[in-house]
């Protein structure tokens, strides 16, 4: 489980290196980024922790940027 965490989060930084252009200045963990798109964390957290973002289909898992 703990190898699959890993492999989430460093696929979700080599996303989100592409993207990095379209997050708007933030502070260091304001942000969750998502795979495919990102969003205001409910709340600040130590960057790289994990977090989600709401769909209309469902919660996205992220990380804190």
């Amino acid at each position: 489980m703990k190898t699959r965490s890993v492999l989430f989060t460093a696929v979700l930084l080599a996303l989100s290196c592409r993207a990095s252009a379209q997050i708007p200045p933030h502070a260091p963990g304001t942000i969750c980024a998502t795979p495919q798109f990102w969003c205001w964390a409910p709340y600040a957290g130590p960057p790289g922790a994990r977090c989600a973002c709401p769909t209309p289909y469902g919660w996205v898992q992220g990380i804190l940027v």
